[in-house]
């Protein structure tokens, strides 16, 4: 009977001070550690000690080897499988540069995903894909026009022959990893085996103080930085076990993600807010004991305190203890981690009053003045990790002080080195001084990192900075159980002027509850902004979303310009909710 690995290694522990993945992963072989793959169920499907993947990844490495030339880009499709991590490995022992690409949505039409992966490939300049048996029809029709062959991603179609490999070491690419945004323009961010050793060592060390004894369980997809990095490769790197389900197992049965940290007794766990509130929106009842748990890290998008809140609330008798709650900050460009509270500390949140934000550009705390529906609460993500410099500046690049507004800007040994273009040099990340722009905004509190949104989904609303978070956060509590999901954004008018338009997911198909429920949420919503506010009632998880999971309020502007939301307002989806990690934490 396969049994899972074991928590306990039996190796003297090392934190993290490796220079490569390979060398990483010769040492945890030693081990009794390793990766558990398991069902919807939470039944254990295989079981794969570190030992294991090394060699079958070595075995794997010499056939790729004599097929592919170093340094030869290999796309691989990232299930949540052992073949997957296998494939990756191997690619690292033959000196090979894995480019693991997303799975198709759980809903959506197979042209968008084929048109998705032949712009990745075209990016990378992919030698190969290895793709699950059930998605090689699709992968070969995608790359059809580029010639680009699709192989098993377990292996067994390629040649017999074997060679001799030269491992990637130090100064070599460890992978390129395509951050969510434009299908139509991928980034391929050329992440180093340096920049990898280094924040993976600072996570282990400076973040989330990784000790031989825990253990990982994990629902993120593979394919991006949060499940990649912080459950593969981190865990590789600090000699763990982890246990994973795929995220498809979660979005149907997310209460199997608690059940298997009661049954493992996982220490360690991660997920963006949404994760928390669907396991406390399903709990019907189930005896767990989640006292194991010591870190319960939320990132991949902005912390939502009232999902955390549901979340303690209705799991505290079973043991979960809300200190254990770790907001983070990060983004794929510096490889995963740049700030975590405090452990120990759970939420430490902060009452802003908008409407004064607004206007003035600081973060001024809410007061006996504040008006109700003016009010937002933001949550602390903690101190950046020592290793990387990080400043919060104006447009012209000078520090500013607590609670001040601004662009987040940093630099150190995690950040990629560029980003990949097949013909081209790499695009740098940063400037001439080494400073990478994020692209986010937020301010300081204490020393502590609060982020406020995307610089790029600001709306500017006559001489105001209004956050579109702030408008859909309204639109969803003044609509109650029948608004899903919301963006907002502005456009211009064929008469030069600026209008905010908000498109809400609608569950309800009565009209005369439906017409109620635009008064209310432009009442609401002028009353929090103090701007008038266009609503759209649209269908039930009709918004765009990046790979990642994580809402595209430019691509739901573009498709509401195109006329995509004409007539769709009454389409109501039926099925599971769609579940994915996103790549920047926040």
């Amino acid at each position: 009977m396969t049994k899972p690995t074991a928590t306990a290694s039996g190796l003297p522990y090392r934190r993290g001070t490796f220079s490569t993945l390979v060398e990483a992963l010769d040492y945890a072989a030693t081990g009794q550690c390793g990766l558990n793959f398991y069902g919807a169920d939470a039944g254990l499907i295989a079981s794969l000690p570190y030992a294991t993947l090394r060699e079958r990844a070595i075995s794997l490495a010499g056939r790729l080897a004599a097929v592919y030339p170093r340094l030869s880009r290999i796309g691989l499709v990232a299930e949540t499988s052992q073949d997957f991590v296998t494939a990756f490995m191997a690619c690292q022992y033959a000196g090979l540069v894995p480019a693991p690409l997303t799975l198709p949505a759980a809903f959506g039409g197979k042209e968008a995903y084929e048109w998705q992966v032949s712009r990745m490939a075209q990016t990378a300049d992919l030698a190969a894909v290895m793709a699950p048996e059930d998605l090689r029809a699709v992968l070969e029709r995608a790359l059809a026009a580029l010639d680009i062959p699709v192989i098993a991603l377990n292996g067994d179609d390629l040649p017999d022959a074997v060679v001799p490999t030269i491992a990637n070491g130090v100064g070599d690419p460890a992978y390129i990893q395509f951050s969510s945004g434009s299908t139509s323009a991928p980034k391929g961010i050329y992440a180093t085996q340096a920049s990898v050793s280094a924040n993976c060592h600072a996570i282990i060390n400076e973040g989330l103080d990784i000790r031989p004894t825990d253990r990982g369980a994990s629902w993120l997809p593979l394919y991006h930085d949060m499940g990649m990095v912080g459950f593969f490769m981190v865990p590789l790197y600090a000699q763990i076990s982890v246990d994973y389900m795929s995220p498809t197992s979660f979005a149907r049965r997310s209460m199997s993600w608690l059940k298997l940290i009661s049954e493992n007794r996982n220490t360690i766990i991660y997920s963006p807010s949404f994760g928390y509130e669907l396991c406390a929106r399903r709990y019907r009842g189930e005896e767990l004991d989640l006292s194991c748990v010591r870190t319960a890290g939320i990132g991949g998008d902005m912390v939502r305190h009232e999902a955390l809140e549901a979340f303690c609330n209705t799991f505290a008798p079973m043991g979960f203890d809300p200190a254990t709650l770790l907001p983070s900050y990060g983004l794929a460009e510096v490889t995963l981690a740049v700030s975590f509270a405090p452990i120990g500390s759970g939420l430490r949140l902060d009452r802003v009053d908008t409407a004064r934000m607004q206007t003035t550009g600081q973060a001024v705390p809410e007061s006996p003045r504040s008006k109700s529906d003016q009010v937002r609460t933001f949550v602390s993500c903690g101190r950046p990790v020592p290793s990387l410099d990080v400043r919060i500046v104006d447009q012209d690049g000078q520090s500013l002080p607590d609670r001040q507004i601004g662009r987040i800007i940093l630099k150190g040994p995690s950040v990629a080195s560029g980003y990949f273009r097949a013909d081209e040099d790499l695009i740098p990340l940063t400037d001439a001084d080494g400073w990478l722009e994020t692209g986010d905004l937020g301010y300081w509190l204490n020393g502590e990192m609060v982020i406020t949104g995307r610089s790029k989904d600001l709306i500017l609303w006559n001489g105001r900075n209004i956050w579109p978070q702030d408008i859909e956060w309204v639109a969803e509590h003044a609509g109650g159980k029948n608004i899903s999901g919301a963006a907002a954004f502005e456009i211009q008018d064929t008469d030069g002027m600026t209008r905010i338009v908000l498109l809400a997911e609608c569950w309800s198909r009565d009209e005369p509850t439906r017409q109620q429920l635009i008064r209310d949420i432009t009442a609401a919503t002028r009353a929090a902004t103090g701007a008038p506010v266009s609503v759209e009632l649209v269908g039930v998880r009709s918004l765009p979303m990046t790979s990642s999971g994580k809402l595209s309020r430019a691509a739901a502007r573009a498709r509401f310009l195109a006329g995509g939301y004409a007539g769709v307002g009454d389409a109501v989806a039926d099925g599971p909710v769609a579940v994915a990690a996103p790549v920047r934490g926040a």
